[in-house]
């Protein structure tokens, strides 16, 4: 965004590196910080209330009506010779003259202030402030854009005023008072704690403890998105209710920070769940794309937190956020507790509002002479800047255009029709999550619900020589020494323990009920793009229940993170099997030069490896799979990855049977239309093109002839190489000849899950991957399709994609591919 008036998507209001929203102020640039900005008030409020008593009752003056005879209608006194502005410090002077005429009733300053002879200083000092609060939210209704929030702010505006007259509190008029909802974020964020973690010892409970209260304080200072800003992002939601809860926000939470005049309340103290959910996607999204890009300043006791335990905290918390049934939402959440229990209180309570959680060691400094002038819902933070015209759209960064003006990926459902037949899907429950499983149950099925209900868990664990020693991974390391020494009884002991508490190697241990059951010891070759897999196994007794396969799956998705796709391993003759169903073989696509030297070498084992495809989710593959499966008529990948990773609810996988019945049902309802019969051939007619028989064309057919696919492999090789060719040597495609690399766009990886390139297109040419022309097609849309989901409509990138997508489809049809 070249030019934006706020952030639309809502903002981290505490970056990774400590940075706070931006306060408002008389005149200056935005980006300064929240405490900067309320300090800044504080000091003229300070500097106002030390003033002599003429001086303060000179500023009340031009709140307070006149009091003369004769029923004078003047709301507030105004000085015949107006300061400069802005006023000049030095030449102002301390001295008031109460007999000063007003220059719009011409009566006396006097005459406006004579009901606050008798008030004390302390009073005064009250209304100073609440006159000072009133010129900061005249600025801002004056500065917002926004209509909504320029109501609120108008409407806090005339209750301040309102409240200086009458010599009263402030008090907001509503139907509902603090709290809104129960239980509050921060009462849920507890029992998320206690239902979670409670087991966990103190150490590790106290780090779970610091995670929440880092959660609860981002939610206090994060800054909502206006109700037309969530409306174009959200059609679909509620879209009254959200501006009810905004309104609320502005007025207990957010004005107040600046306004200490009025009441302020902790957003997790006054808001619940329905508040939460509309935030919890955008701000998970944000938040951890603010620590990766600020990695570098976190103190290192702060980065292993940041980085490896709150995703994983977040992503936890958003189960229950999101699930139907989650109990830690439950008012009698504690109902059942024993009596050793903590009070639930006394876990977490979000800190106070003057001091912001800070991720450096060094807060940002704040110069109160370049104090901006941005209303408070709408303050941008340093780390989410705008982009220059030209530059790659952060992730931070909302898509400006709609949905439905993206050009489709061939073969992709659109989103609006997905959206829609998901909407009538009325029993939400209708797949749930059970222990009784199929006949056709995926093999790791019973251990993925056990995870998800906390039963097992998986650890990346490994020896150091470098650091103290953890009591618990050494327990785990020993567990699982013993389990591989008693599952793979021809394997020396003391070759096992040496490898296992070797600090090269790496296991991925299975924990159930705190205790080693299986495991999978391994060594990386990032340098040499492979690990070699040494031990794997599960102990006897909790065999067949699929925790080998979703071991295996878990280790795949770790090693995706960590960019090594090839695993190589030597099986003996009761592992095969087992490797073979986890997609591995005996055609090894590592070079031999890549691991000669480098792999251990057993002999009478068979070296096996499998190459790991980045885009597949490994643990929830065979969810996607059996799910396709299980719908009449359905072939595994029927629905594209391009709609499933686009989709804005990932429930929409566990739904897909339905997803796909209703589509069949509406496509039959569509063509179930009952055509009277031909005619024409009782007047002689003996024969008529078949496109004319009418509703044929509503079944789908389509005239044969019109976008041919060749079936010469060697004739369609020929006629795609001379489209991809004509496409690389257009002057528009030099953003996409290669992949696009992480330094030069941060977080791209993150938002674009099926990345593609021209280089990539040529080497799958080259390998004869595209055996029809719609695969070729597919991957060339796709690379206007990433291009348009990760970068600004108004780029560079975003208008070459638009000419380069027109000049494709121009070639695709004067080779005959498809339709003209």
């Amino acid at each position: 965004m070249a030019d934006s008036a706020g952030i639309q998507q809502g903002s981290p209001a505490v970056g990774a590196a400590g940075l706070v929203p931006a306060a408002p102020g008389a005149a200056g640039t935005e980006g300064s910080g929240a405490a900067g900005g309320s300090a800044r008030i504080a000091a003229k409020k300070a500097q106002l209330r030390c003033s002599p008593r003429p001086k303060k009752l000179e500023k009340l003056g031009v709140y307070s009506s006149c009091k003369a005879e004769g029923a004078c209608k003047c709301n507030g006194w105004k000085s015949q010779n107006p300061p400069p502005t802005p006023p000049q410090t030095d030449q102002q002077s301390n001295t008031v003259n109460l007999q000063e005429p007003c220059r719009s009733c011409s009566h006396t300053l006097g005459d406006h202030v004579t009901h606050l002879e008798n008030v004390s200083e302390e009073e005064m000092n009250r209304l100073l402030g609440i006159v000072l609060d009133v010129e900061y939210l005249y600025t801002c209704v004056h500065k917002e854009e926004d209509a909504d929030t320029k109501q609120v702010y108008f409407s806090l505006f005339k209750l301040l005023r309102k409240s200086i007259l009458q010599m009263g509190k402030p008090m907001l008029e509503a139907q509902e008072s603090p709290p809104f909802e129960k239980p509050s974020i921060e009462q849920g964020v507890n029992n998320f704690v206690q239902y979670k973690f409670s087991h966990l010892p103190s150490k590790e409970r106290q780090t779970i403890m610091e995670l929440a209260k880092m959660f609860l304080n981002q939610i206090n200072y994060w800054q909502l998105e206006t109700p037309s800003q969530r409306r174009q992002r959200v059609p679909s939601d509620d879209a009254v209710g959200y501006k009810v809860n905004y309104t609320r926000w502005l007025c207990y939470c957010n004005v107040p920070q600046f306004c200490d005049s009025l009441p302020r309340y902790e957003t997790t103290q006054i808001f619940g769940r329905t508040l939460l959910r509309s935030v919890f996607t955008v701000m998970r999204k944000q938040l951890l794309e603010q620590a990766r890009q600020e990695k570098d300043k976190l103190p290192p006791e702060k980065r292993t937190l940041i980085l490896t335990h709150f995703p994983k905290f977040l992503s936890m918390l958003e189960e229950e956020v999101y699930s139907h049934n989650s109990p830690i939402w439950s008012q009698d959440f504690l109902a059942g507790a024993t009596g050793g229990q903590i009070p639930i209180h006394t876990v977490i309570s979000a800190p106070p509002v003057a001091r912001p959680i800070y991720y450096s060691t060094s807060p940002v400094s704040v110069d109160p002479s370049t104090c901006g002038s941005v209303s408070p819902a709408r303050k941008p933070t340093s780390v989410l800047e705008s982009n220059p015209v030209g530059e790659k759209r952060k992730t931070s960064e909302p898509l400006h255009h709609e949905e439905n003006k993206r050009p489709r990926v061939v073969g992709d459902i659109p989103m609006d029709l997905i959206n829609e037949v998901m909407a009538t899907i009325s029993d939400p429950a209708t797949i749930p999550e059970t222990s009784l499983l199929s006949a056709h149950s995926a093999r790791d099925e019973a251990a993925r619900l056990e995870e998800r209900r906390g039963v097992i868990e998986f650890h990346v664990i490994g020896n150091s020589l470098n650091q103290k020693p953890n009591k618990r991974i050494l327990m785990w390391l020993v567990g699982l020494q013993n389990v591989f020494s008693h599952q793979l009884p021809r394997m020396p002991k003391e070759y096992i323990t040496r490898l296992v508490f070797d600090p090269k190697h790496k296991t991925l241990s299975l924990i159930k009920d705190g205790r080693v059951i299986g495991g999978i010891c391994f060594r990386m070759f990032p340098s040499q793009g492979f690990t070699e897999i040494v031990f794997c196994a599960v102990t006897s007794n909790e065999q067949v229940k699929g925790y080998g396969t979703h071991l295996m799956n878990h280790l795949k998705e770790y090693h995706i993170k960590h960019e090594i796709l090839n695993f190589l391993t030597y099986a003996d003759e009761y592992a095969i099997g087992y490797f073979k169903k986890q997609g591995f073989s005996k055609d090894i696509k590592v070079p031999k030069t890549k691991y000669v030297g480098y792999i251990k070498d057993y002999e009478g084992a068979t070296l096996m490896g499998c190459e790991l495809n980045p885009s597949i989710p490994y643990t929830e593959f065979s969810v996607i799979i059996k799910k396709q499966k299980e719908v009449p008529g359905c072939r595994p990948g029927i629905v594209s990855h391009a709609s499933l990773s686009t989709c804005p609810h990932t429930q929409q996988l566990l739904y897909l049977p339905q997803i796909i019945k209703k589509l069949i049902e509406r496509k039959q309802a569509q063509i179930r239309k009952v055509y009277p019969g031909l005619s024409c051939f009782k007047d002689g007619v003996r024969q008529i093109p078949i496109e004319s028989i009418p509703g044929i064309r509503e079944t789908g057919w389509k005239p044969a002839g019109k976008g041919k696919e060749l079936k010469d492999p060697e004739q369609l090789y020929s006629t795609l190489k001379t489209i991809l060719q004509h496409v690389k040597s257009h002057q528009n495609a030099w953003p996409f000849m290669e992949p696009v690399k992480k330094t030069e766009a941060p977080g791209y990886y993150q938002v674009i899950r099926f990345p593609m390139d021209l280089k990539t297109m040529s080497e799958r040419l080259k390998s004869r991957y595209y055996t029809t022309r719609k695969l070729f097609m597919a991957d060339m849309q796709r690379i206007f399709t990433n291009c348009r989901e990760y970068n600004a409509p108004e780029s560079e990138y975003y208008k070459c994609a638009n000419i380069l997508e027109k000049f494709f489809y121009t070639k695709i049809k004067e080779a005959g591919l498809i339709e003209k």
